[in-house]
This record gives C-alpha cells, sequence and structure tokens, in this order.
C-alpha cells in the first residue's frame, strides 16, 4: 500500500501550486481566490524511486464560521488523519499569521512527521530575511521552496521520504484474498461484511456515509481466508454539505490499490446509477479481478424473468467491463454468499494467469487466418508473435510492423479470441503494442 502524504496549510499559500509542481500534472485548480480547492484531490508522486499519493486539501481556517472554509478544515483534519507525512505550506511574503500558528498547533497535537515548506522563495541563491521567522513555528528546519519556479522541491521531497516506507511489497505472498467492497453510500457493502464475518463488525445505518473509513476484517472458511476491506461509499459531487463524502474518493482508490478483487456492490431497489460507473472505472483502471454483486434482490418484486432482465441490462450498463461476472445477493438474507465466495476464488485465479508464449501464438495465428489483420493504403498489419509481460492483469506484448494499423477493433477482436480460449472471465487484460518492421533496414 502507497504511503500516503498530505499538502496542508491556510488558504492561499500556493498549495494547489506545489502539488501540481510535485505531481508533474495540472490537477486542482489554481486561482488567487482564498478557497478555490475545496475537493481534496490525490495524485500519484514518484521520487528517487519511491511512490507516494500526494493529497492537496482545501485551506484550513481554523475559527472559521463559515460552512464551506469550516467543511474544507474538516477535510483537511480527514487528510492528516490518513497520512503518514504532514506537508506544511507556509508564504514568505505574508510571513508567519495567527492561522499558521493555530495550523501548526493543530499539527502537533496530531503527532505526525511535519516537513515545513516556506513557499514563494522565488529568488535563487539564499533565501530572503523573513524564511528565518518560520524557524518560531517549532516544527524544525524550514525549507525554502518556489513551487512555480520549482526550486527546493527537492530538498523537500528528500525530507518527505525520511518518513514514509515502500509499504510491504510482499503482501499478495501470503495466501490471502484481498477483497475490497466498494460501491456508494448504503448499497449494503457493511451488511455484506457483517453477514460474512456472522457479527457486527461494522456500524450498519440508513444514514448515507456512515462507514467513513477504510476497515479491514479478516475471514476464514471453506473456501480460504480473506481480508475484506469495506470501504467508505463514493458519492457523487453535488452539495457543499456532502464535502465530506468526497474524501471516501481517495479512501475507495487506496482500497483499491490493496486489493486483488474487487466486488461493485449495486443497489437492486436502485438500479444502475452514473455513480456505479465511477465506482466500477475505478477498480477497472486499476487492472483488479471485479465482481458485480447486486444486493437487497430479496427486497425486489420478481417475477420468471427479472433476473434476466437486469442481467442484460447491466451488460449493457457495465458495457466497458464486459468481462466481470454479475452475481444477485442479500447481505441481510445471506443469500448466494457462498457463491460469492466461490466466484471471489475463480476471479482470482483468472486475474493470476499466466499463458504460455507457444499457446498465444497458435491462438493469434489462428484469430489472423479467421479475420485478415487491416490495411491502409496498400500496407496490412502484420502481429510478429505476442508474449505475455505480466499479470495481474494479464498484460500482453504484440510486436507489429506499424502501430497505427493495429486499430482498436483489431484489437478488441484479438483480445475476446484470447478470452474465448483461456477464460480471463473476471479479469481486465492490457495490451502493448511494439513496433517492429522487419522490411526496413
Amino acid at each position: 500500500m502507497k504511503s500516503v502524504v498530505a499538502i496542508v496549510g491556510r488558504p492561499n499559500v500556493g498549495k494547489s501550486t506545489l502539488f501540481n509542481k510535485l505531481c508533474g500534472q495540472r490537477l486542482p485548480i489554481v486561482d488567487d481566490t482564498p478557497g478555490v480547492t475545496r475537493d481534496r484531490i490525490f495524485g500519484d508522486c514518484e521520487w528517487l524511486g519511491k511512490n507516494f499519493l500526494l493529497v492537496d486539501t482545501g485551506g484550513i481556517e481554523p475559527d472559521s464560521s463559515d460552512i464551506i472554509l469550516s467543511q474544507m478544515r474538516r477535510q483537511a483534519e480527514l487528510a492528516i488523519d490518513s497520512a503518514q507525512c504532514i506537508v506544511f505550506v507556509t508564504d514568505v511574503r505574508t510571513g508567519i499569521t495567527a492561522s499558521d500558528r493555530e495550523v501548526a498547533a493543530m499539527l502537533q497535537k496530531s503527532g505526525k512527521p511535519v516537513v515545513l515548506c516556506v513557499n514563494k522563495c522565488d529568488t535563487v541563491g539564499e533565501p530572503p530575511l523573513e524564511f528565518y521567522e518560520f524557524y518560531n513555528l517549532g516544527l524544525g528546519d524550514p525549507i525554502a521552496v518556489s513551487s512555480v519556479h520549482g526550486h527546493g522541491t527537492g530538498d523537500l521531497l528528500d525530507e518527505v521520504l525520511k518518513y514514509i516506507d515502500d509499504g510491504d511489497e510482499n503482501e499478495d505472498d501470503d495466501g490471502v484474498i484481498k477483497v475490497a467492497v466498494i460501491g456508494k453510500p448504503n448499497v449494503g457493502k457493511s451488511s455484506l461484511v457483517n453477514a460474512v464475518c456472522g457479527e457486527e463488525r461494522v456500524i450498519v445505518s440508513n444514514i448515507a456515509g456512515t462507514t467513513r473509513d477504510a476497515t479491514d476484517t479478516f475471514v476464514s472458511n471453506e473456501h480460504g481466508d480473506y481480508l475484506l476491506i469495506d470501504t467508505a461509499g463514493l458519492r457523487r459531487k453535488s452539495r457543499v454539505d456532502d464535502q465530506i463524502e468526497k474524501y471516501s474518493i481517495i479512501r475507495a482508490k487506496m482500497a483499491v490499490e490493496r486489493a486483488t478483487v474487487c466486488v461493485i456492490m449495486i443497489d437492486a431497489t436502485e438500479g444502475f446509477t452514473e455513480q456505479d460507473s465511477k465506482v466500477a472505472g475505478i477498480a477497472h483502471e486499476q487492472g483488479k479481478a471485479c465482481i458485480i454483486a447486486v444486493n437487497k434482490w430479496d427486497a425486489l418484486e420478481k417475477d420468471t424473468k427479472t433476473m434476466d432482465n437486469f442481467r442484460k441490462k447491466l451488460m449493457n450498463d457495465f458495457s466497458f467491463m464486459s468481462y466481470a461476472p454479475i452475481i444477485f445477493i442479500s447481505a441481510k438474507t445471506g443469500q448466494r454468499i457462498e457463491r460469492l465466495f466461490e466466484l471471489i476464488n475463480f476471479v482470482d485465479g483468472q486475474n493470476a494467469m499466466r499463458i504460455s508464449t507457444g499457446k498465444l501464438n497458435d491462438v493469434l495465428a489462428d484469430a489472423t487466418a479467421r479475420v485478415q489483420p487491416p490495411t491502409d493504403k496498400g500496407r496490412r498489419l502484420k502481429i510478429y508473435y505476442m508474449t505475455q509481460a505480466s499479470t495481474r492483469p494479464p498484460t500482453f506484448v504484440a510486436f507489429v510492423n506499424n502501430k497505427e494499423l493495429f486499430h482498436y477493433s483489431y484489437q478488441r477482436y484479438i483480445d475476446n479470441q484470447i478470452r474465448e480460449v483461456f477464460g480471463l472471465e473476471g479479469t481486465p487484460t492490457r495490451l502493448i503494442i511494439r513496433e517492429r518492421d522487419h522490411n526496413k533496414g
């Protein structure tokens, strides 16, 4: 699991600009208006071979009664709670303010390691005299940084690396299948965890967003050993008073990252929503084995065609992950929970499947003989051979004469042929295309 580093500070000290510089991508809106970054935004950061998750928070206004500012403060507190290290950003131009002192006191109480960043030191060479007053915050040696020009960011990251670890590289080698239960609020994720454990492990309530943290529960049964990661529900970005729920997206992303199998829960009484698609997209993009579990199936009025019709509609709604099996369950009554564990074992094995180069190329030869590769202006695509580069998800490399001739539709055809022969149900696949023209030279 990646370490989390939170960037905090009062509004308008340049947190988002620093975040963009460190992540190398322009994600948050950067504006001179205090409070522009209301939502927490996260990005992957890599320095000296170490990867970690960087979280950009809304500015902290310690005493504000304004609802938006107080929610931003709450979000920053949540980020601090989940971070291994905190980068506290201040502004050399304004000097130490009363808010800076209060934020510093809040950080000291957290007991977390804090790296003090004095931003807007934009001239090269010795920092301005005002820089030295930041020693008065009692947070150790400040680091002079210009987030606009990038000066000092290397020193800052060097300091951050002292406080974070690499995570457990061997997490997957213990025979325990890690399962992230994800979905929007109130679909019954906690009820499922409790049903599986046979005891009340997680608070279950009809109030959306009761589960704010990802919670791990170890389960051992006749099917195997599992670590269930129950996550806070993912909620639509809508009202300001839902700010606290928005933080769940980072929790879900971290939970999915740790997991090998994702159970995407949908409420049968509500049916598919756009939010379900976003939740599923997180797992799909990270290449995890996936199962779509339709919960509260007991609460639905049914006839002989209900399940078939529901399944057909879901296959259409989830067309981007047509590989994912669909199961209809009830966490309340325990309906098909045993079958769910069988599916978890099955898709986990599919996600880890390795196919020999010989077998892969037999399928490729058969597929290209059946449907000729595309041509353009008299040039035909040649796929010389394929090999599997890695598992989780199964990732294949195809060596071709011309990348541009390998259209998406033909890639999908080849993928379908591989799936037809080897299964690969419940897992996405990846195809990397390498160009190697044997006619050149």
